[in-house]
């Protein structure tokens, strides 16, 4: 598992977290993991978010740095997890 300068990775799992990730949050302090995922949106996101893209390994793909809301991102073929983390973390 990746360490982003320590924070929690919290795994979305339930279809419910999947739907809603950090929608309506602010003041993020952890990081949501979305495993076998290829795009995320940030819709309904309060604020802007980095965005780490990984390997069925966790070996980085891409980073996405401070996006806003109302994007969509699809990330690299190879992607297999997605995380989403506080802006400014990476």
């Amino acid at each position: 598992m990746l360490n982003f300068n320590n924070l929690k990775v919290k795994e979305a799992k339930s279809f419910k977290d999947r739907l809603f990730g950090l929608m309506f949050k602010k003041n993020i302090n952890y990081c949501l993991l979305f495993r076998n995922c290829k795009s995320i949106h940030t819709f309904f996101m309060l604020d802007k978010i980095d965005v780490v893209a990984t390997d069925k390994n966790d070996n980085i793909i891409k980073v996405y740095k401070e996006v806003k809301p109302c994007r969509i991102i699809i990330a690299p073929k190879k992607t297999k997890n997605i995380y989403e983390l506080p802006k400014k973390t990476l």
